[in-house]
């Protein structure tokens, strides 16, 4: 197969990765509500935790970051570690992800399945962000802010491990380390909104035990 015809396929593959509407599907398999129904109306992790509780959210985010690992690591396979396809079908995969063609290009914020691409892309990145993440959801109980913080903090990540080792993190990774969060806070404009007025739904750290409910963020 032609180098290019193959390169336009993997990015059109991980498009399609990503439009999978993983929140939809475990909903109508579990029975559970559609996780657009409440809430936020997307169908990410924190939705479905909202929806379907604890163990159903779980796949939920499995699934999330599986569609964001595998078109990544499918064309690192195949193009014997091209960063540049890696990036591009990262791209096309967090897209898909927030604009699923499946479902009239709606759908989560691309969180899951960006750090399903930064896993197979440097995992030690996602290691230096996630304490940003985590801490940032724990004192202020919004995870939209988590998310926002957390993905902005992949750059400097990113940037500290190619100054450490630039062997290691080709300049394409670099590119994505800031594409990839601009496309995150993008899908959360609407939540930028609310956090600038006040008006963000705080996460109920309770759901983690099992108990879910809906909420507005």
């Amino acid at each position: 197969m032609d180098a290019i015809v193959l390169r336009v396929l993997l990015v059109i593959a991980a498009y399609l990765s990503g439009s999978v509407p993983v929140g939809v599907l475990v909903a109508k398999a579990s029975g559970g509500p559609d996780p657009r129904s409440i809430g936020s109306g997307r169908t990410g992790g924190t939705n479905a935790l909202r929806a379907l509780g604890r163990k159903w959210a779980a796949v939920v985010v499995t699934g999330d970051l599986a569609k964001g690992a595998l078109p990544v690591l499918l064309a690192r396979v195949l193009t014997n570690g091209d960063p540049v396809v890696e990036v591009a079908c990262a791209f096309a995969a967090v897209v898909g992800s927030s604009r699923s063609i499946f479902l009239g290009f709606g759908g989560g914020r691309g969180v899951g399945t960006g750090v399903g691409t930064m896993l197979v892309i440097q995992p030690i990145a996602i290691v230096l962000a996630a304490p940003v993440f985590f801490a940032a959801i724990l004192i202020t109980r919004y995870v939209s802010l988590g998310s926002l913080l957390g993905s902005a903090a992949m750059f400097p990540a990113m940037l500290l491990l190619w100054a450490v080792a630039a062997g290691a993190v080709p300049p394409a990774y670099l590119v994505w380390a800031a594409v990839g969060p601009a496309l995150i806070w993008l899908a959360h404009a609407d939540n930028i909104q609310r956090l600038i007025h006040g008006q963000e739904r705080k996460f109920d750290l309770g759901m983690l035990g099992g108990r879910s409910r809906g909420g507005s963020a």
